[in-house]
């Protein structure tokens, strides 16, 4: 016991500040990589919940994880949140020792966890789970009633974590190669979550225990579980991979309204594979599940509550009338299969690698189907849900996200390095290369963007710099006298240079501007000088004209 108090001692002490001065000890225990959390390697979850009772909202069950030992080590860091609490931890058959600290529990194992070794440990849980109020912005689940009075349950909780509903490893950088979720619903219920129904056991108390299996790596955050009264239909989609199995989920007064609303799944297929390459999940199928907020981008089960209508929540974000060409919530959590998925940060701070991308595709999407000036004229129109208030990329190890800025502001940051490229081809193919040599893989933003910097042989450093860590928009400066344009960039990061589609009357011109003063002699006889609407950028005549 000595031995024991000494090593949590040790944990306690060394890590008693946060790496920053307004975040506290607990921010740093969920955002960074502990050495309780980096000796041992995740592989498998099998998570269930044995209890669910929507009387009291009460939830409970056991997790028995599985993880390779890299480095001995007799502590392991498990998340999990108040006021849910863990009740008994066993290894090999036999009860360890385990003590909280706030949001993280530290399990003493006994023995030795021999490096190489392949180690399972079961955790058993329950209690009330925080109470979304805004889901999917809060966590975690959402207790409600459908239009017949039966239980309507979810889970949502991307920003606060699985951890607020189930004991984990809750951290982006160790996913678990796959996952069983084994749900035993209240009577007349069906519960639904990612991956692939494997069977459904009837228990003596009318009660059902539904098991679902994800055979590919996923986050914590994603693992959903639906409860409702739901009905299923289904279709096959002839993808890239071959046959892709599409199951929908929802209740059975809305059936006519989604097999209508519901058709913008093979259409989205058919434009993010043309895009970014093959559905990355075909083993663990394809879900749309009704649940009782706008929707969420779990792993192969994304969940849909957008009113079967088009836009978003009856509204057009882009303001332009595009947005209510498609339903947003299919599209944008669909999208996520990508970018999330697929290609998921290993900090949230980089967060605008999901959200970034997922918010472009909805305007390749528009491309796909509608052609180039519905896209273009879409996610420029979403740039008046640009703030500029604080940089996208948040602040590391400490579980912070940057601005929200990283959906609208990190789309067009897109498309307008697709301009610098100037080469679509060229860009199609380094989104889908993207998701091809990241496959299954949590990524950083510097991965991302040197990526894109290689296959596209440009030096775009300076562009990733100005839009991902400054609040500032680039503005084109210029001065047009006697035949003359002198031009450079400013309000920018230092050694800024990205050239840029300039029109005078009916021509364009391509600028290479920098941070000094350049000059073109011309015959320019007019005043008149607009930036393309493509890049995110603004301009301003230095003479005031």
């Amino acid at each position: 016991m000595k031995k024991i108090s000494f090593l949590l001692l040790v944990i306690f002490t060394t890590t008693l500040f946060a790496q920053q001065s307004n975040f506290t000890r607990q921010d740093t225990l969920r955002g960074s990589i502990t050495e309780e959390r980096a000796w041992w390697d995740l592989t498998y979850y099998h998570l269930e919940i044995k209890k669910v009772n929507p009387e009291n909202k009460f939830i409970g069950g056991i997790n028995t994880i599985h993880y390779k030992v890299l480095k001995a080590h007799s502590l392991m860091q498990i998340d999990l949140q108040r006021p849910m609490h863990i009740t008994a931890v066993n290894q090999n058959g036999k009860p360890i020792i385990f003590r909280r600290d706030g949001n993280v529990y530290y399990l003493v194992l006994p023995g030795k966890q021999e490096v190489g070794a392949t180690m399972q440990v079961e955790i058993y849980f329950e209690g009330i789970p925080i109470e979304a109020q805004r889901p999917p912005w809060d966590a975690a689940l959402t207790w409600r009633k459908d239009e017949s009075g039966n239980d309507f349950i979810a889970t949502s909780c991307q920003g606060e974590g699985a951890s607020t509903w189930w004991p984990c490893k809750d951290h982006m950088y160790d996913e678990p190669d796959s996952v069983q979720i084994s749900i035993t619903a209240p009577p007349n219920l069906t519960a639904v979550a990612n991956g692939r129904l494997r069977s459904v056991t009837e228990n003596k108390n009318g009660e059902k225990t539904f098991n679902w299996f994800v055979s590919n790596p996923i986050s914590n955050y994603v693992i959903n579980m639906n409860i409702a009264d739901y009905i299923k239909f289904s279709e096959v989609y002839e993808g890239e991979k071959g046959k892709l199995d599409c199951d929908y989920y929802v209740l059975p007064y809305n059936l006519e309204k989604a097999k209508k609303q519901f058709k913008d799944v093979p259409r989205l297929l058919e434009a993010f594979e043309h895009w970014f390459g093959p559905y990355p999940f075909y083993e663990d199928s394809f879900k749309l599940v009704e649940v009782p907020y706008p929707g969420m981008e779990h792993q192969s089960s994304v969940t849909y509550g957008n009113l079967y209508e088009n836009g978003f929540m009856g509204r057009d974000i882009s303001g332009t009338g595009w947005g209510f060409k498609f339903d947003f919530i299919i599209i944008h959590e669909s999208g996520h299969e990508w970018f999330a998925n697929n290609i998921t940060y290993k900090d949230i701070a980089d967060m605008w690698v999901h959200e970034g991308f997922t918010a472009y595709s909805e305007g390749l999407y528009l491309e796909y189907h509608f052609g180039k000036k519905a896209g273009d004229e879409y996610l420029i129109g979403k740039r008046k849900n640009i703030r500029n208030n604080i940089p996208i990329i948040g602040i590391y190890n400490v579980n912070k996200r940057g601005s929200g800025d990283m959906y609208s502001k990190g789309a067009n940051m897109l498309h307008t390095i697709r301009q610098i490229i100037n080469n679509d081809e060229k860009w199609r193919s380094i989104l889908r290369g993207l998701n091809k040599d990241f496959y299954h893989q949590t990524v950083t933003t510097q991965q991302i963007e040197n990526y894109i910097i290689e296959k596209s042989e440009i030096d775009l450093q300076p562009v990733f710099d100005q839009y991902l860590r400054t609040v500032d928009i680039p503005k084109l400066e210029y001065v047009i006298r006697e035949g003359k344009l002198k031009y450079r960039w400013g309000n920018c990061v230092d050694n800024f240079n990205m050239p840029v589609k300039i029109h005078i009357d009916d021509k364009t011109e391509l600028l290479e501007p920098t941070t000094q003063w350049k000059e073109i002699e011309r015959d320019y006889t007019f005043k008149n000088l607009t930036v393309d609407q493509n890049y995110y950028v603004e301009s301003f005549n230095s003479r005031g004209e």
